[in-house]
């Protein structure tokens, strides 16, 4: 248990916490929308500091991020709880635990110890994934101090719900944020997740790239008959290219039924071709279709010469044109991080 960074005491004893956009006014016990948050005596604190759920060593590629450090491994952690209640979330059985459980389904690791697993396992970087990485704040953000001290890169797989306040805190030590626009409309995000203000996840990823300069790269989840229409579809994608530049990565992401949404087939693949082709009309140059293994958009294509610039097959990675950030073959900018 750690008090909280970003909160604001009231009269009362009544807090009001700014880690995230829902901004929970809290009376003293009373938790906020994430479960991790909680007025003690009208002190917030934050109750899973340190405490993991989920840890593994994955490709960078199965965040996915596929423009940053390809083909590099990252040191990836989770804890419980979420601030979103998404139908078809396919870490539910994390996402919706709360705090009771804590400390019978999570292991103590503490940021120090976090850095010394991530260099002992070769990783090139940390990534903070699995469930939503600002309920766990202040443990995300001393680990990403200790990480930029050991060189390695970070990384935030969000909802993008993070405050202002928040990324501001976090941005000097946060090199990556792959964040989920799961789709373009007030119906879609009110059934979906129960969210009302999702307009500010634009703004805050708007913010991590042009004040932070964080790699972006979006990922929405193609669900039928919830955000497989063309009116969202066209209007992300345009979006994206208007506001994060047309070099952004898209991942329009195969849905597998799941949770309280295993009454709807899985996303056809027409579906994520017609998405594909929304994403080039809108002038988009690397679209990518996910969790559809052996597909042709798995790998990064230059847009200006057409070589290969990084062949991928599942999570099987070769780099085989970059110069930087650059293509190796024509001199184009492609909007890639890497270390060299």
């Amino acid at each position: 248990m750690r008090e909280a960074l970003l909160y604001e005491k009231l009269p009362d004893s009544i807090v009001r916490c700014s880690t995230c956009q829902w901004r929970c006014r809290l009376a003293p016990e009373k938790f906020g929308a994430c479960g991790m948050y909680q007025n003690q005596d009208g002190t917030l604190y934050n109750l899973n500091y340190a405490l993991v759920s989920s840890m593994a060593v994955d490709p960078i590629e199965k965040k996915p991020l596929f423009h940053f450090y390809p083909g590099t491994l990252a040191f990836s952690l989770g804890t419980l709880g979420c601030n979103f209640s998404c139908q078809h979330c396919q870490n539910w059985e994390i996402s919706s635990a709360d705090s009771r459980t804590l400390q019978l389904r999570c292991q103590e690791i503490q940021p120090q110890a976090a850095i010394e697993l991530a260099k002992r396992h070769q990783c090139q970087g940390i990534a903070w994934t699995y469930n939503e990485p600002s309920i766990w704040f202040e443990y995300t953000l001393d680990s990403s101090r200790l990480a930029k001290e050991n060189k390695l890169y970070t990384v935030y797989v969000t909802n993008g719900y993070l405050s202002p306040e928040a990324l501001d805190t976090i941005g000097p030590y946060l090199d990556a944020w792959r964040v989920d626009i799961k789709g373009f409309s007030d119906s879609f995000y009110r059934d979906l997740a129960k969210v009302h203000r999702w307009r500010e996840i634009l703004e805050v990823t708007k913010r991590a790239k042009a004040k932070w300069q964080m790699h972006v790269e979006v990922v929405t989840n193609i669900i039928p008959t919830m955000n497989d229409d063309d009116r969202q579809l066209e209007d992300l994608a345009n979006w994206i290219k208007n506001e994060l530049g047309e070099l952004t990565p898209w991942h329009v992401t195969r849905f597998h039924p799941s949770h309280h949404l295993k009454h709807l087939p899985s996303t056809p693949l027409t579906t994520l071709e017609h998405a594909y082709e929304i994403g080039q009309k809108a002038g988009l140059k690397f679209i990518y279709i996910g969790n559809v293994p052996g597909h042709k958009s798995e790998s990064t294509i230059c847009y200006s010469c057409g070589r290969l610039i990084v062949e991928r097959l599942g999570y099987q990675t070769k780099v085989l044109g970059l110069a930087g950030s650059k293509c190796r073959f024509c001199g184009v900018e492609l909007n890639f991080r890497t270390s060299s």
